[in-house]
This record gives structure tokens, C-alpha cells and sequence, in this order.
């Protein structure tokens, strides 16, 4: 195989058993060559804080600095002094449902002009990169090269969909309706000229998008089964088992954490699901392609934009 194919992937088992499963698939139906990549820590950054939840605390940074009232919540203190330990005592449902609340009545392009301001403010706290530039570009050619065998490519995240939404297509190439992710609800009502309006509320539409939640969901969402996954933490276990479960040959990539020079060494976790066995060792039991980022990428991330 030619070296120009996932540049930034080192010679080694894991860039060729994602070569070679890219020759066999010309036998697969154009229809059934579907691939779906975590999002947090997958396709970027997720050390040392999801990069949604920066979006919340730099919102609520905002609004705190002109109103006083909102820092003395104690959901909200918890977040503004960074204390994990005080956000497990509250519970991080009622947490994470504060944080929603402060988005609670925008229409979509309200929600879309915050996330758009975020993105362009955002500098991540260790590396000092824009968005851009947390962003894996080992993965940026694995879609490349998935596109290039006419795979339709789609994102699935834990997060908030309308968030990835609106990032997916600018950084990832991944159009806004391949994104799959934890559902806000909507309210339909009428403005002051009885034009329809639409609003964001603080409810969720199912449960939290990840484990078992991803693969329901992109099944429902999507209507096709993935035979090309890729993650990093138990919440994606079950979508990685489910692409290679199905009719054709599957693909299941594991992303190791294990650069601590040029990135972050560590165990992935899920946040609302059971670790009870290592990913990774699950990822050795049932023959994932495991990729460590120390050893199997020459470049980890992507110049900014």
C-alpha cells in the first residue's frame, strides 16, 4: 500500500488492518458502507474537559460576570470553582440540567450564534489551540480514506446533537443530519407577529447517548447499521460490537490514550455507563484494532485553521 494513504499513521499492524479492510470492502453494497466515529475523544481532544462542557462553563462565565445571582446557585458554583467532588455530591444530572437551562428558550439559530461565538473564543486550557487544533488528524484522513470507498460518514457523540451539529460539518466534513447525539426537545409556539417559533427547553428526548443509547439511536435516526466504528471509552462498546455483528465484515477501532508527551496517558471512561472490564481489554478479546496514539501516529493533531 502506498505511504500517501493515512499519512499520518505509522507503518504497523493498525494502519494496515484499516488498509486492508478498505480492499476488501469493493464487495460490500455501496448502501451498506456506513461508518460512524465517536466524537469526544475520538475524532478530538477530551482532556481535561469535555470541550461541550467548556461551552457551558464559558456561557455561564458570561452571565455570571453581570448577574451575581447565578454564581451563588450551587449547581453553578460547583462549575465555576471546578469541584468534582461537590458536582457528585449535588448529582451531575441536576448539574448538567442547570447548565442546560441556560440555553432554555432559544430558537436554533440563537443556540447556533452561541456555539459559533464559543468556537471562536475557545483556546484549550493545556495545548492553547483554537478548536482546529485539538482535532485528531489521523482521523481526518480515516475519513478521508472512508469517503474515498463511498462509505457515508457520520459522527455520534454523548454530547448535545445541535452542538456537534453545528461544528461537525466545518471541522469534520460530517454533514449536521450524519451527526447522532443526546436530543434536546423543542416547543412549537407562534412570536408576537404569530410567525411559527421554535424553542429549546431543558428536556431530554430518550436517554443520554451513549452505549447501548448509540446504537438505538443511530439505528432510529439513521435507519442503517454501521459497519465501520470507532471510539475510545466503554460508552462506545457496545456500537464498536454492533458493527461487526451484522452481515458484512466489521471494522471496530479503539482509540488508546497512552501519549503523555504530545497528548493526555489515560484510561477512557464512560460518564453514565458501567466500566466493569477495561476497554481496552475488551477491545484484545474481541479483535478490535487498537490504536495507540504513542505508537501508531506520527502527527496526533491537526494544524488549526
Amino acid at each position: 500500500m502506498s505511504d500517501e494513504r493515512l499519512p499520518s499513521w505509522r507503518p504497523g499492524p493498525a494502519r494496515d488492518a484499516v488498509l486492508e479492510f478498505l480492499g476488501r470492502v469493493r464487495d460490500v453494497p455501496v448502501e451498506d458502507r456506513v461508518a460512524y466515529l465517536d466524537n469526544d475523544g475520538t475524532m478530538w481532544c477530551e482532556r481535561p474537559s469535555y470541550v461541550q462542557l467548556d461551552f457551558f462553563v464559558d456561557e455561564l462565565r458570561r452571565r455570571s460576570s453581570g448577574d451575581a445571582s447565578l454564581a451563588a446557585r450551587p449547581e453553578f458554583d460547583v462549575v465555576l470553582r471546578a469541584d468534582p467532588v461537590a458536582m457528585g455530591d449535588i448529582g451531575l444530572e441536576r448539574v448538567a440540567a442547570a447548565l442546560a437551562g441556560l440555553f432554555d428558550g432559544l430558537t436554533p439559530g440563537e443556540f447556533a450564534a452561541a456555539v459559533d461565538g464559543f468556537v471562536e473564543r475557545y483556546r484549550h486550557p493545556v495545548l492553547g489551540a483554537a478548536l482546529g487544533g485539538i482535532v485528531y488528524r489521523p482521523m481526518l484522513e480515516l475519513l478521508d480514506e472512508l469517503r474515498a470507498s463511498n462509505f457515508t460518514t457520520g459522527i455520534v457523540t454523548g454530547g448535545g446533537t445541535e452542538f456537534v451539529r453545528r461544528i461537525s460539518p466545518r471541522l469534520f466534513g460530517v454533514d449536521a443530519e450524519l451527526v447522532v447525539g443526546t436530543l434536546i426537545g423543542y416547543e412549537f409556539g407562534r412570536d408576537e407577529a404569530d410567525r411559527p417559533a421554535l424553542r429549546r427547553t431543558v428536556s431530554l428526548m430518550g436517554r443520554a447517548n451513549e452505549g447501548t443509547a448509540k446504537v438505538e439511536n443511530i439505528q432510529s435516526q439513521l435507519g442503517r447499521r454501521p459497519i465501520v466504528a470507532a471510539g475510545n471509552s466503554a460508552g462506545d462498546r457496545e456500537m464498536l460490537e454492533w458493527a461487526c455483528a451484522g452481515a458484512h465484515p466489521g471494522l471496530a477501532i479503539l482509540v488508546d490514550h497512552d501519549d503523555a508527551e504530545r497528548e493526555f496517558a489515560y484510561e477512557s471512561q464512560a460518564v453514565t455507563v458501567e466500566n466493569a472490564e477495561q476497554i481496552t481489554a475488551v477491545a484484545d478479546r474481541l479483535g478490535w484494532v487498537t490504536v495507540s496514539m504513542r505508537r501508531d501516529w506520527s502527527t496526533v493533531f491537526a494544524t488549526p485553521a
